[in-house]
């Protein structure tokens, strides 16, 4: 069956001016024009317009979707499977969110108690599924599920205090680390000082802390670009430098 720019917009859901942004960047051109000027969309389309909408329902830019699609790899019966996890596990989260709701509103007309860790354990959930989303696979890789498993559980048992402590120290970890590379000096107090924060944010993931472990960490935000962006947002050469400074702190006895 075959659409013009409007019918595939009601049938998807998008406004027509999407579609043709689509078709202008190049990442959903029509099959034809007809005769009188319009966009005509077939069956490839559709599907494509599909992989797009479910990429987009999962925060990818459309930059990266049309890498993705253009890439001679790309398989749409594996994409659809991993469409599918994703949405399940989005979905989890919404169930807990949702479940989370219900029973502040329970305990608010007063038919049920909550307890302080029960109103964060849907934002705790959140933020594992997050990172699981963007790193999941590199650090499993790196330190090993039970590892990793182990990092979730920690961070699901956190109180309010403590998590609120973590954020403040993700702020001055970026804060000092900036300081610390006007000094030039990785070696230096305010460096040193960034590493300690550093691994007193750690603390709050990790079973248990290893100087190796922290060395091999700070490496791979050197090697892996979603985590140098990170750091080198807060002044570029942040990563570099921060990875040079764990590199002093891990060789101290």
């Amino acid at each position: 069956m075959e659409y013009t720019v409007q019918k595939l917009g009601l049938l998807a859901g998008v406004s027509t001016r999407t579609l043709r942004y689509y078709d202008e960047i190049g990442i959903l051109k029509p099959a034809r024009i007809n005769s009188s000027g319009y966009r005509i969309y077939g069956p490839s389309e559709v599907d494509r317009l599909q992989q797009i909408l479910f990429y987009r329902e999962l925060g990818v830019t459309l930059e990266e979707i049309k890498e993705i699609l253009a890439s001679p790899a790309f398989d749409a019966i594996s994409a659809l499977r991993e469409h599918r996890i994703k949405l399940l596990e989005k979905r989890e989260h919404l169930d807990a969110l949702i479940a989370n709701v219900d029973l502040t509103l329970a305990e608010k007309e007063g038919m049920k108690t909550m307890s302080d860790k029960q109103k964060f354990e849907g934002f705790k959930q959140k933020l594992i599924d997050d990172n699981e989303r963007q790193y999941g696979e590199e650090i499993r890789a790196k330190y090993g599920e039970e590892q990793i498993n182990k990092s979730y559980q920690k961070l699901k048992g956190m109180t309010e205090e403590e998590h609120a402590r973590l954020e403040e120290l993700a702020n001055e970890i970026l804060q000092t680390l900036v300081k610390a590379m006007e000094t030039n000096d990785p070696a230096g107090e305010l460096a040193q000082k960034t590493v300690e924060l550093h691994r007193q944010w750690l603390s709050f993931y990790w079973a248990e802390y290893s100087k190796e472990a922290h060395k091999g960490l700070a490496q791979m935000y050197v090697d892996d670009p979603r985590f140098t962006a990170y750091y080198d947002k807060a002044r570029p050469g942040a990563a570099v430098f921060l990875r040079d400074a764990v590199s002093v702190y891990a060789s101290k006895e």
